[in-house]
């Protein structure tokens, strides 16, 4: 089963008809209404030890929504950084 931050939420007419060119390579834009999270999981955080955590895999994340969500930042993916045993 998909992540959360895994999946787009938008149906394939949605996809087709989709006013940013690169949906497919880019993250939806947090302005993007269909892009917009409505699990109960989502919380919008700006506590700097989340928003800023070096660990946080953020490319794993499809929307640009799930760089502020403190269930994404406390359980998404981690890199593996150089310093780190």
């Amino acid at each position: 089963m998909a992540k959360c931050w895994e999946r787009r939420d938008c149906d394939d007419k949605m996809r087709a008809e989709c006013p940013h060119p690169t949906v497919f390579i880019d993250r939806c834009p947090t302005k993007c209404a269909f892009a917009k999270c409505d699990r109960a999981t989502h919380e919008l955080t700006t506590d700097p030890q989340l928003v800023f955590d070096a660990t946080v895999d953020r490319d794993a994340a499809i929307k640009e929504e799930c760089l502020y969500c403190g269930f994404f930042l406390r359980n998404g993916p981690r890199l593996k950084l150089d310093d780190q045993d």
